[in-house]
């Protein structure tokens, strides 16, 4: 759920599906030099050529880095919902400001992180930070097992 605070800034409030949060990103991908035509075939563009290479190497091994993850990501996916359905795992709420983690709770089952999302998704509109906005106990009676506030 998209929510945008008193604020303006915006805020994404939903369930967390897989076991973990992504580790590997990626900076933003216009930020990097524009190559157009060929360098080439004299030494001195053969030299530039190879520093390009093994200036190029990291960001293929971040690409594979991050492409592998995606690929375990999908691979477990399956399993997870599964285990989440027939074994009754409780369900992470997450707060992201704009894309940046920020916050989660535990929400309980589907219908409590439902429940856990509205509220504070609703306390978000009002201007509260997302702890204070996961309010009293939304899951069967515990007080939500978030992690605490950042430090002021």
């Amino acid at each position: 759920m998209k929510v945008v605070d008193p604020q303006g800034r915006t805020w994404r409030v939903s369930r967390r599906w897989m076991p973990w949060r992504r580790k590997t990103r990626f900076g933003s991908w216009g930020d990097g030099p524009v190559f157009s035509g060929s360098l080439g075939d004299d030494p001195i563009s053969a030299i530039i050529g190879v520093v390009l290479l093994i200036l190029f190497i990291p960001v293929l091994v971040l690409g594979l880095v991050v492409a592998l993850e995606m690929l375990l990501l999908l691979l477990v996916l399956p399993f997870a919902v599964v285990g989440r359905m027939l074994l009754g795992r409780h369900w992470w709420v997450e707060v992201r400001e704009g894309w940046t983690f920020a916050w989660e709770t535990e929400g309980g089952g589907w219908s409590d992180s439902g429940r856990a999302i509205d509220q504070i998704a609703q306390g978000l509109r009002q201007g509260m930070p997302p702890w204070q906005a996961a309010g009293p106990p939304v899951v069967g009676g515990r007080p939500p097992h978030g992690q605490p506030p950042p430090p002021v």
